[in-house]
């Protein structure tokens, strides 16, 4: 028979933010760093001798200095690392791998902060303590016995500072690889993949500034009412100045319905500003039908309109293939964009008509666009439909890829990639005094198959929590298991230590928001956010344990161990004064020119963006590309749907700090399946019954029990789920072309009560 059904979805708000977000910021404070604490170490968040958000990597305004600058979700993680509680050796004598793999992974991130060196030996049941200086002769050990470089990864998160990540590559292209899998693989790589080839730069081209003179912002998939609050703040900002703001998403999320913004008075007292002007559901990866209905409606509307709507002059000096994508337009018929994208014909034209009168637009998204087959072909297509009226080099217009953590764009720029280009390499070979390695590394994905085959020996991470991040996870665990050492390097306890290789070690690391102290002089680090401004970010809070070491100074003491005899870097020089990090950086990367010298007189400096500053496209003809590209459903079988993975409103990342969704209305529940109301009668099931989720990719299938049908207002044939939890549903094969990003938001599935 059916398991029972039950539900725990209650009355979702009307706006997001507003009081409660300043309830739960309070709450958290209590419960985690404790109120003093708390305070001293928001009242400095995101400000100018403060510390940079360790959540998302939405920019402060330089120029609008606030009295307090973070949003519910930052505060959130800032409690989270500011946390007393620690996870140190009694922890874990009295908690064995056995054990804490049975806890949840809200459960283990609850415990606290690492605070002490451990390791775990081959066959033994706990961890059990061990010196900084033991650890990194073990570790060094590993290495001499690999017959090659490329028998080691360097996994790198995006909280990571520039210097450590600087040092992070430089270790391993010391070390002979270019295996640098990283976050950036699993959330924006598509991003930079196909800016890069259509644009020649794989960031996006807009300030923050830009916000205030658009004329129309489109927000393609992306929530940024949970996963980028303060974005909320800008986009009212930009409604109020005038803008037209339109969501494209299968879910229309109250973070773009209105907000409450807590640092005004109608924020607390009002019932918040409305902010979406046109919501489109799309279905689950139309998005390169739809854009292609937009850019033909416009095309036909310019036709009516005698060559008035384009900006012909833009398209003629400054692209090439609009004559080969303007005929692909016009051969594709209207009846098939609309069945792929879910739309009417209508609601597309009436988006094309907005369009049509901006004469600065915007283009947002985030990994709603990202995480499919097809995802390059969805940026491409935003960036055709920017093409068509001129909206790159000019105030007020372009493309915006939101990132999803702090430092993730900094870690690229740092040289974080397992594809460096050849100038990087020639200017880090010559700096060094050594010949870097050109051969292509390996990324995310390539490193859990290389694990698998047992061709990657040793596995280290800076940060994050890789295990509970990539997809398919059976899979991924044991291919970690399969190494004979893997490194973490954490601030708090997650998946990841409990799945480890033959030999695991935990490094405990300082967080961002505590004081980083070398040889008693304070140390800064940068990071850089997603438009490009690369901050100062000083710690104010004091360690949770003396035992902890920077990240920078983990990296150096480690590479002159392993590296020793190797190589001629003064690593604990670096360690001991961050400034010699940034000379070496000003040396290597361009944009960095006089880079202590500058950060000196102003706490951010921006990056130089050649198609945002000069309208300059670094491609092989010095223009903008216009791509043609297929537009196809996800490919499901009958009585299959497609499957996307969310986020919560009450989680960063992996990182799950309750079971409830306050802004979906869900409560202590994260193990659901949001279904249309008419796909749950039509299969026989019912609000609140048990189910299995069957994922189905070429022949083989993954399934999971227990999750509970909850009726939502979702396109037909489409389905969402919580990420990480249905993780093991996502094929480790299922990747997309050109980037090799996981496609955790395109998954055939089959949903059928679960029988016990």
């Amino acid at each position: 028979m059916a398991k029972k059904a039950d539900s725990q979805q209650h009355t979702r708000p009307k706006s997001a933010a507003g009081p409660r977000a300043v309830a739960e910021v309070v709450r958290q404070l209590i419960d985690k760093p404790q109120l003093k604490r708390g305070v001293q170490g928001l009242s400095q968040m995101n400000q100018p001798a403060g510390f940079d958000c360790p959540g998302c990597a939405w920019p402060e305004d330089p120029n609008d200095s606030k009295l307090v600058d973070f949003c519910e979700n930052g505060a959130k993680a800032f409690a989270n690392e500011a946390t007393k509680n620690t996870a140190d050796a009694q922890f874990f004598s009295e908690h064995s791998i056995a054990d804490l793999s049975t806890k949840s992974d809200r459960w283990l991130n609850d415990q606290g902060r690492l605070s002490q060196p451990m390791v775990r030996h081959p066959d033994s049941s706990h961890y059990k303590p061990i010196d900084w200086v033991d650890a990194y002769q073990l570790i060094a050990n590993h290495f001499s016995d690999l017959k090659t470089p490329n028998e080691a990864a360097f996994y790198t998160s995006g909280r990571t500072s520039n210097e450590a990540a600087f040092l992070w590559q430089l270790f391993a292209r010391l070390l002979g690889t270019n295996n640098m899998p990283d976050c950036s693989n699993m959330c924006h790589e598509s991003s930079g993949t196909a800016l890069k080839e259509v644009i020649g730069s794989g960031k996006g081209t807009v300030r923050l500034s830009d916000f205030d003179h658009a004329d129309l912002i489109f927000v393609f998939g992306q929530n940024p009412g949970s996963n980028h609050p303060r974005m909320l703040a800008t986009l009212q900002k930009a409604k109020k100045l005038g803008a037209k703001i339109i969501s494209v998403n299968p879910l229309d999320e109250v973070g773009l319905r209105k907000f409450r913004n807590p640092q005004t008075v109608s924020g607390w007292v009002g019932a918040g500003d409305d902010l979406c002007d046109l919501h489109l559901p799309i279905r689950i990866n139309g998005d390169v039908a739809l854009l292609q209905g937009l850019c033909k409606a416009m095309l036909e509307l310019d036709q009516s309109h005698a060559k008035k709507i384009l900006d012909w002059d833009f398209i003629d000096t400054h692209t090439e293939g609009f004559d080969a994508y303007k005929k692909h337009l016009e051969q594709t018929a209207w009846s098939s964009l609309t069945s792929i994208c879910g739309l009417d014909q209508s609601l597309i034209e009436q988006a094309a008509s907005i369009s049509a009168s901006a004469d600065r637009t915007i283009c947002c998204w985030a990994m709603g666009i990202t995480q499919h087959q097809n995802a390059v072909s969805n940026i491409q297509e935003i960036v055709n439909f920017l093409l068509l009226r001129g909206n790159f080099g000019k105030e007020g217009a372009g493309a915006c890829p939101v990132r999803g953590h702090s430092n993730v764009q900094g870690d690229r720029t740092m040289g974080i990639w397992e594809k460096p280009e050849p100038q990087f390499l020639n200017a880090l070979s010559q700096e060094f005094h050594f010949t870097a390695p050109s051969e292509p590394g390996m990324d995310t994905v390539d490193s859990l198959q290389a694990m698998s085959a047992g061709k990657i020996k040793i596995f280290l991470a800076m940060g994050g929590n890789f295990l509970a991040a990539v997809p398919d996870t059976a899979y991924s665990s044991q291919a970690v298991k399969n190494c004979s050492l893997t490194v973490q390097i954490s601030t708090t306890l997650n998946r990841s230590h409990v799945v480890g290789g033959d030999t695991a070690i935990i490094l405990p690391t300082l967080g961002r928001s505590e004081k980083d102290m070398q040889k008693d002089i304070a140390q800064f680090i940068t990071t850089e956010n997603s438009m490009g401004l690369v901050s100062k970010s000083s710690g104010v809070i004091t360690p949770v344990s003396s035992d902890l070491k920077s990240e920078i100074r983990i990296v150096s003491e480690l590479a002159d161990v392993v590296l020793k005899d190797k190589q001629e870097v003064n690593w604990l020089g670096m360690a001991n004064d961050y400034n010699l990090i940034r000379d070496r950086i000003e040396r290597v990367i361009p944009g960095f020119e006089q880079f202590n010298a500058r950060l000196a007189e102003t706490d951010c400096i921006e990056l130089p963006h050649p198609v945002r500053d000069k309208l300059s496209f670094i491609t092989r003809s010095g223009k903008a590309i216009f791509t043609v590209h297929d537009s196809k459903p996800v490919q499901v079988e009958v009585g299959q749907y497609v499957m996307m993975t969310i986020r919560s409103h009450d989680q960063f990342n992996t990182t799950v700090y309750s079971q409830t969704d306050r802004y979906r209305g869900i409560k202590n529940n994260r193990r659901v399946v949001f279904m249309n109301s008419e796909d749950i009668a039509d299969a026989g099931l019912a609000a609140g019954m048990k189910v299995r989720i069957a994922s189905h990719y070429i022949d083989k299938s993954r399934s999971m029990t227990g999750f509970s049908i909850l009726p939502y207002d979702i396109p037909r044939g489409c389905v969402a789920t919580y990420y990480p939890e249905t993780n093991p549903l996502i094929p480790i094969e299922q990747v997309a072309f050109g980037s090799n990003t996981p496609a955790y938001k395109s998954v055939p599935v089959t949903i059928n009560a679960d029988i016990h």
